[in-house]
């Protein structure tokens, strides 16, 4: 039994939208960077204020970094899990 193959065309912009998709894509990235930084000097911040009498900051600020770091973690592996997922 012969069964014709599904086509499977790969991904295309429409015209005159790859540039423009390109270009947000670049600002969101620069976006995640500076907040990325924002994120560790201000837990770097909470860490050091909160190392005397103030155990609570100190927490929130190592429970803050990990977070920073995870979200940073995503961010740089989003093109790979999205192109794992192509239909």
């Amino acid at each position: 039994m012969n069964l014709a193959s599904v086509p499977n065309p790969p991904p295309v912009a429409p015209p005159g939208l790859g540039e423009l998709a390109g270009e947000l894509l670049g600002w969101l990235k620069w976006g995640v960077i500076v907040a990325g930084v924002l994120g560790i000097f201000i837990c770097a911040l909470m860490l050091i204020i909160g190392r005397r009498n103030r155990s609570a900051t100190a927490y929130e600020g190592l429970v803050g970094s990990a977070w920073v770091i995870g979200g940073l973690a995503l961010a740089s592996v989003a093109a790979l899990l999205v192109g794992a997922f192509q239909i």
